[in-house]
């Protein structure tokens, strides 16, 4: 799949064009872990792309690939038409003003001992940006913090909730283009989880950011993301907008997925999930198409071609040799 597969037209207003990513990890003397292996996709500004998929499929590590940490192992990333695989550290850390990120674990993610005034200001003072004040003033109100109420208090005497605001603030003091959202819900109850997913709708349209939303929760990137990318073992198993994703998948992936949602209605009756074995080792993927071990369509071809995007219809892509009908 090259960026030019998964743009919908050739004048859509591209901010972030990923190509080919690879990313690799040595585990051991000789093991190769291909966490990404060769991902393309693009982001449209000011949209919500979200990325699905179980745990160790490679979608915090992709998020993490396109702000460079880590440095991808191969494939380019560009923002705003600048390759940041070819930049140096220096030059990286000034496009970092406009890509921000907000991490999983809110309480983690924020030193301990700084006040939450300190924390939010603190990408504003590593580049002397002048009315420092003002920008962590207008951040925190933006959040809902009453600046002069937390101010001057410690993170540690906030809920998780109150934490990834603080967090969210932090990220928008420096007037981010797009911020990476690696799974920013998922160490939070369900309804604080409401809160800040309804708290980044609201930013995004006040702020014209541009969001890539990071999650393994189907229900929560059904609500936040215009486009959704799921992925399996480190590969992209459909992209596509998301009302037509989830009311018609065309991967068979998709669909299990999407059949394990709970439904709360003990009435509601679901089919069965069509799907079997357990997810290999990433280490040692399947030949071919690497969900074809669980896939109850695969043939003989599935595991000798590994099946390459197909365009199905407008902005629909899928990687699957038998796509579902």
């Amino acid at each position: 799949m090259t960026t030019t597969e998964t743009s919908a037209t050739p004048t859509a207003d591209v901010l972030l064009e990923v190509s080919e990513l690879e990313v690799e990890f040595r585990s051991g003397r000789s093991d190769v872990t291909r966490a990404v292996a060769g991902i393309s996709f693009d982001v449209r500004r000011g949209e919500t792309l979200g990325i699905v998929g179980e745990s160790g499929c490679g979608k915090s590590t992709t998020a993490r690939a396109i702000l460079q940490l880590p440095r991808p192992t191969g494939g380019t990333v560009r923002f705003d038409g600048r390759d940041l695989t070819k930049l140096s550290d220096a030059e990286m850390r000034s496009v970092r003003r406009r890509l921000q990120v907000i991490l999983q674990d809110p309480i983690a993610s924020l030193n301990p001992r700084r006040k939450v005034r300190d924390i939010v200001a603190e990408g504003l003072a590593i580049w002397g940006l002048a009315d420092r004040d003002e920008r962590v003033h207008r951040a925190m109100e933006a959040v809902g913090l009453d600046p002069d109420a937390t101010g001057d208090r410690l993170p540690s005497e906030f809920s998780g909730g109150q934490c990834q605001r603080i967090s969210i603030a932090r990220a928008l003091a420096l007037e981010p283009e797009m911020i990476i959202c690696d799974e920013p819900v998922s160490a939070l109850d369900v309804s604080v989880q409401a809160q800040i997913v309804n708290l980044l709708e609201d930013l995004k349209d006040q702020y014209g950011l541009t969001l890539v939303f990071v999650s393994h929760d189907l229900s929560v990137v059904r609500i936040v993301s215009d486009r959704v990318m799921v992925m399996y073992l480190g590969k992209v198993c459909e992209i596509g907008p998301v009302t037509d994703l989830f009311d018609d998948p065309k991967h068979p992936y998709t669909k299990m997925l999407l059949d394990a949602l709970p439904v709360p209605d003990p009435d509601v009756k679901r089919a069965s999930v069509q799907s079997h074995g357990e997810i290999p080792s990433v280490i040692s993927p399947p030949t071919g198409c690497r969900f074809r071990t669980r896939c109850v369509r695969a043939t003989a071809y599935c595991a000798e071609v590994e099946p390459l995007p197909t365009e199905l219809g407008v902005d629909r892509y899928v990687s699957c040799h038998f796509p579902l009908s």
